[in-house]
């Protein structure tokens, strides 16, 4: 593969998917799903997982619920029996040590190739059914052909329908022998003092390591790739955008503390710290750029309502953007409903992309006379006919669904305004400086002292018809559940409860309660209808994946019941059991563990220790070691394709110290020595400058 690679082509890596041989135009669609595009693409479409093939066992050696591997002779040729629509293909193994029952299913062909006598190898799925172990549709060698894979690790790609982990991995090896080699950008210094591999090397070895040590190898240095680019792009932005005189200076208006003392709760001292941050920027001289990190349910939504209404006052215009149209609909509802109680003259209005034609011109026209001083919306609120009349204060809710691109088109549509970003993701403070380097950073560490709790545990499989009990009583009580699985579908290789299969389950063990799914797949009409009818508790059970992480306020929903808690980060469940809890019943998290490996249950144990995140994070990072590097991401709202801030956070910090060092001896990377560096910063800004979650 080597020596073909040197000859090969080095402009490769822009030309289109299909330029490959054998991916037609059907097949480079379904790439595309998956966000491949180019044959660059397809490099950096790193393996989720990888598939150690291990030595043949006997069949006493077997157990249930592992992907195993066996070896031994046909006791008769396969039966074929029909199902419906399902055709059942059944034969029987037998070694010295027992028989083992294969199934296959709609694969009528194997009746035919699998004969009585014959010797092979079969890899696959154990199972226990009615008594007897079973391995379901395994893949079948011959003795010769598992020697050559024999303690390799093969790569295990993200895939869609359509689209199979064969086709990925022929695509991947077909790239790999035809593109040239890439001359290295990283300075020879850098990568000396880390230890970090050759970037053809780690390019190559992390879609096919041949052990453990090459692949981390490799990935060490991809991911060192990953945060130095990042890091060097956030110093680029922050040096340009730095001390930007505001034309907008919002003085403390009366009518705003007026609001704030007539509130039928007290903002705690974490609160009043922040709002006393933000109004000092507002009013400072300086364009404003501040984070606010804070739990769900800290009341950082308060805070936003209160500094839109201080550009209100002062004349301007404020704007809210939301991820999804729900929410913005909650947020226009909440601070509508708080506006009439408290006879505030000031008026929001809703932006969003389902809207009629004629409802958005209405709203355009609403904004431009300044008519409305408040605009809610998701991303269409910078679209191009979106004309504001002095917008002073653009606020992004859950800020990691916006990239940078966005929040300067919709800043562009003012002059130079206030930037106040909110994040639910507790991330620890040191890692957050680095991370949101050209933000400073306010943090709301304290919950209203009238929240009650989360009851949270860590159970087995064993204990979920209790939980389906638990639920079902919940929900003749009036209350709600969120059921969160970690897959959309069944896959091949990973056995995870999933959305669309478990909901048919939950259908059946609660009848006369309404069930309904909901995951990342669906379209966004179909999304917004079905969080539509949960918020207005027309569905009593939601089945989703995470997608609902950055969900609406649903206050009658108590239950947040967890499948395969182990895939999750601590930081991630976290977040999600915080969709309950907010309102006036008692809340209850249950987390599934189906993992007996070592450590699990203590990591997931963090959990029920605290109701505080940035606590559980911190307890996080000091459980994971820098080799605990498969199976679990932490860090979902900074899209690093194989960094995790949480897994790599040492990694990070060197990284932040080098970036650090480089612009302090040359600080418009002139050296000679930097010249490929320039370059390859200067493609990366073009190439993920929306992406930059900054």
């Amino acid at each position: 593969m080597q020596e073909k690679r040197e000859e090969g082509n080095p402009a490769l890596n822009y030309e289109s998917i299909d330029s490959l041989k054998g991916i037609g135009e059907k097949t480079g669609k379904l790439f595309q799903k998956v966000g491949v595009i180019t044959v660059g693409d397809l490099l950096e479409y790193y393996p989720r997982a990888y598939d150690t093939y291990e030595e043949p066992c006997s069949i006493g050696e077997l157990k249930p619920d592992q992907v195993m591997t066996v070896a031994g002779m046909l006791f008769k040729t396969p039966d074929v029996k029909r199902y419906s629509h399902i055709q059942v293909i059944t034969t029987t193994l037998k070694d010295m040590t027992g028989t083992l029952l294969l199934t296959w299913y709609n694969m009528p062909y194997l009746h035919s190739t699998l004969k009585a006598g014959m010797r092979a190898v079969f890899r696959g799925r154990v199972v226990k059914k009615n008594g007897r172990l079973t391995m379901e549709q395994p893949e079948i060698f011959t003795a010769e052909a598992y020697e050559q894979v024999v303690h390799s690790m093969q790569p295990v790609y993200g895939q869609t329908k359509g689209l199979s982990n064969k086709t990925i991995v022929r695509a991947q090896k077909q790239a790999l022998s035809l593109r040239g080699m890439v001359r290295d950008y990283m300075p020879g210094d850098l990568r000396k003092k880390h230890e970090l591999a050759e970037y053809n090397f780690a390019i190559e070895h992390i879609h096919f390591p041949t052990d453990r040590n090459e692949l981390l190898f490799a990935r060490k240095r991809l991911v060192f790739d990953e945060f130095f680019l990042f890091l060097m792009a956030v110093r680029r932005l922050r040096d340009k955008r730095e001390d930007k005189k505001s034309a907008y200076i919002l003085n403390l208006s009366p009518q705003v503390e007026a609001l704030k003392k007539s509130l039928p709760y007290s903002l705690t001292n974490a609160q009043e710290k922040v709002l006393y941050e933000v109004y000092g920027d507002l009013s400072g001289g300086q364009v404003m750029n501040r984070l606010i990190q804070g739990d769900v349910g800290s009341g950082k939504t308060i805070i936003a309502i209160l500094s839109l209404l201080q550009a209100a006052y002062n004349g301007y215009q404020g704007a809210l953007m939301a991820p999804t149209e729900v929410l913005a609909k909650q947020h226009l509802e909440s601070m509508t409903e708080l506006f009439a109680m408290h006879q505030i003259d000031k008026k929001p209005i809703l932006v969003t992309g389902s809207m009629t034609a004629k409802e958005k011109r209405i709203a355009y026209e609403k904004i431009a006379s300044h008519e409305a001083d408040i605009i809610i919306g998701t991303h269409a609120l910078i679209q191009e006919k979106v004309v504001y009349d002095n917008l002073a204060l653009v606020i992004t809710d859950e800020q990691h669904r916006f990239g940078v691109s966005q929040r300067e088109m919709l800043g562009k549509k003012g002059e130079e305004p206030h930037v106040l970003v909110m994040s639910a993701t507790p991330i620890p403070r040191t890692l957050a400086i680095i991370i949101y380097g050209d933000l400073d950073i306010s943090v709301i560490d304290e919950l209203p002292a009238n929240r009650l709790p989360i009851k949270n545990c860590v159970v087995d499989t064993g204990y979920r018809e209790k939980a389906y009990e638990f639920i079902r009583k919940e929900a003749a009580s009036g209350r709600q559940a969120y059921v969160i699985c970690p897959m959309v579908e069944a896959s091949e290789m990973i056995e995870a409860e999933n959305v669309v299969d478990y909901t048919k389950i939950l259908r059946e063990a609660l009848p006369g309660i309404t069930v309904e799914y909901l995951h990342g797949k669906m379209k966004p009409k179909e999304k917004n209808g079905i969080m539509e009818r949960f918020a207005c508790g027309e569905i009593k059970v939601l089945v989703s994946t995470t997608v609902i992480e950055v969900g609406v306020n649903v206050p009658n929903a108590t239950v947040m019941m967890i499948e395969n808690a182990e895939r999750f980060g601590l930081a991630q469940l976290h977040q999600l059991r915080g969709r309950v809890g907010r309102g006036k019943y008692q809340s209850y998290c249950i987390m599934v563990g189906t993992s007996d490996q070592e450590g699990t249950k203590e990591r997931l144990d963090i959990l029920t220790q605290s109701n505080d995140g940035f606590f559980i994070a911190s307890e996080d990072l000091k459980l994971r070691g820098p080799g605990d590097v498969f199976g679990i991401r932490q860090s979902g709202d900074l899209e690093f394709k194989l960094g995790d801030i949480f897994t790599d956070a040492n990694l990070l910090k060197t990284v932040s110290d080098e970036v650090k060092r480089l612009f302090e001896e040359d600080p418009e990377l002139m050296k000679e020595e930097h010249q490929e560096l320039n370059g390859k910063l200067k493609e990366y800004l073009e190439k993920s400058y929306d992406k930059l979650n900054l």
